[in-house]
């Protein structure tokens, strides 16, 4: 199970991961909410591990910004505030869990393993467009049965085509999703990758990528 560890504080940061990977966890630890913004959105997490405060935008603030998003990954939140309306507050905005720190570690790996258990019946689905098997969780990519390797940009933009096969996706929303930047930023990036993406695909005729000439890009299932 993968972890994403949002923590500023480095020592503390490299203490929890280790931890956590003791235990069987693999971790990805970064310590801004801007790093954590690009990570969560390549790559899928079993459980987002989050300090409220944070440099530049706070945790709260991105929380309540991945919710809107629709991202639904559990979230515990750290914090040093321990009055009863920050932890209302947190968890009105996002959260699922909020540990106070100081705290054990062993009540941090039992609550991140409730958690866990809990959003099993809620973990993202496995998708079958054609062909092509992803596996969001772990990051797995297969065709007619044989594993594919994708590199992290190229694997969120195939997430997104076979979240919404036969329709087209936006440049714009791709940009926005994956880049978090204005498309005339990165148009040009868009092409290069996809077109990375389109060649390892080579060999599967169905589904098959196609573009929309001033609207974006399509997944088309049936092609062949």
């Amino acid at each position: 199970m993968r972890i994403l560890l949002v923590e500023d504080d480095r020592k503390a940061a490299r203490v929890l991961a280790r931890g956590l990977q003791e235990e069987g966890f693999v971790v990805d630890v970064v310590h801004s909410a801007e790093e954590a913004d690009e990570e969560a959105f390549v790559t899928s997490y079993g459980l987002i591990v989050l300090d409220r405060m944070l440099p530049g935008q706070d945790g709260l603030g991105w929380c309540r910004a991945l919710r809107e998003r629709g991202v639904t990954t559990p979230v515990l939140m750290l914090t040093a505030r321990d009055a009863l309306v920050d932890r209302v507050e947190g968890l009105n905005l996002g959260a699922d869990d909020y540990l106070t720190k100081p705290f054990a570690f062993d009540e941090l790996l039992a609550r991140a393993r409730a958690l866990l258990r809990r959003s099993d019946l809620a973990r993202p689905s496995v998708l079958v467009v054609g062909a092509l098997r992803l596996d969001p969780l772990s990051h797995a990519l297969t065709g007619h049965g044989q594993p594919i390797d994708l590199t992290q940009k190229e694997f969120a933009l195939l997430h997104i085509l076979m979240r919404h096969p036969g329709e087209v996706v936006s440049r714009a929303r791709i940009a926005e999703q994956i880049w978090k930047d204005d498309l005339l930023a990165i148009d040009n990036l868009i092409d290069v990758h996809m077109g990375n993406l389109r060649r390892k695909l080579e060999g599967i005729a169905d589904p098959s990528i196609v573009t929309v000439r001033g609207r974006g890009f399509r997944l088309d299932v049936g092609a062949a």
